[in-house]
């Protein structure tokens, strides 16, 4: 990763979920920012991990330490509520301040089949699943985020998936990721008033450990999986959601984003920084451009009509891409949509 000017020295964070993908990018990109971090999540050098992947909250710590930056391992099961309040009281004791909250938890990929529609989803793991990606949020915000309002200071960031309003493609992921969406809005609004700020910041097409080894590709030769996806040339290592999240955490008036979604790209340009190869992707900019022109010369095949489709619900609610919105509808054959359905309109 590369260097950072520190803007954080003095601050300590707590990145939880920050074992691999955009948690260990955030962990990295605060330390070389100069905040201490602290560093949780169940995967850790000696303990059952919480998913089958190798990388451990030990090896995070290590990344940072090599590059420079100060950091420690904490294993933490964030859906137990005594090891987050254990979790808390070691904070308050051994740091007394708590700056910045990175909520990143997840964990629940194995738990979900895609191609089932919500009548057949197994009931078996539901109460797992949730409590893994939505309840462990909840807890961790009740027993670190007061860390922050007795101080009148600080910032909490839930990291989800995707800035859009529309459908994520699958009922338990998409429930979830809005519900993070709406517990940021929601602790951002019990907040006005203190010097706390709570929002939600999303990555974009992430080239996590796990894609990675799915494309048969390292970061050092990301960019030969582009024949098998040509979306993937607009993806992003998880640095540039760091350097977002280092961003935010530096910025004197982050206030006034409170409550919304924040798209790392968006904030790139914004904040004048970029990923490690000095570049800022637009991934929806290409999706975009690509479905439009599947739209536009019918008839779709079925990879097509997935695109589209896919592409459709996510934005079919954001009133800029309601032209978009339209075209897709119209080769997708979708007439007679009621206004929850159809593609945005304007308020009257």
């Amino acid at each position: 990763m590369a260097t950072i000017e520190p803007t954080l020295a003095g601050q300590v964070a707590l990145v939880a979920g920050a074992t691999r993908g955009a948690g260990r990018g955030i962990a990295r990109a605060l330390a070389a920012s100069g905040a201490f971090v602290y560093c949780t999540g169940r995967s850790a050098a000696g303990h059952p991990r919480g998913v089958d992947r190798p990388e451990t909250i030990d090896e995070t710590v290590a990344l940072i330490e090599q590059a420079g930056g100060r950091a420690v391992a904490i294993r933490t099961d964030h859906t137990n509520e005594d090891e987050v309040k254990r979790l808390a009281d070691r904070v308050r004791s051994e740091a007394g301040r708590l700056d910045v909250l990175i909520n990143s938890i997840w964990g629940a990929d194995p738990m979900l089949n895609w191609s089932q529609r919500f009548w057949e989803i197994d009931l078996a793991t539901l109460r797992a699943y949730l409590d893994q990606t939505l309840v462990s949020h909840l807890i961790t915000n009740r027993h670190l985020a007061p860390l922050m309002v007795e101080a009148n200071r600080g910032l909490i960031v839930e990291v989800i998936d995707g800035h859009f309003a529309g459908y994520r493609g699958h009922i338990l992921y998409d429930l979830t990721k809005a519900s993070l969406a709406r517990l940021a809005y929601g602790m951002a609004m019990e907040l006005v008033g203190t010097g706390v700020t709570a929002l939600a910041l999303s990555p974009g097409f992430l080239r996590s450990e796990a894609v990675l080894e799915h494309f048969g590709v390292r970061e050092e030769n990301w960019r030969d999986a582009i024949a098998k996806d040509p979306y993937f040339a607009e993806s992003e290592t998880p640095a540039l959601v760091g350097r977002a999240a280092g961003a935010l955490a530096a910025d004197p008036d982050v206030k006034r984003k409170a409550g919304l979604i924040h798209f790392a790209s968006d904030l790139a340009r914004e904040y004048g920084f970029s990923d490690v190869d000095g570049r800022v992707p637009d991934f929806p900019r290409m999706f975009d451009a690509n479905v439009k022109a599947m739209a536009s010369a019918p008839p779709l095949d079925d990879q097509g009509r997935f695109l589209v489709w896919a592409r459709y619900c996510q934005i079919h609610q954001d009133l800029a891409r309601r032209e978009l919105a339209i075209l897709l509808a119209s080769a997708l054959g979708l007439d007679g949509l009621g206004p929850g359905l159809a593609p945005a309109q304007a308020h009257r």
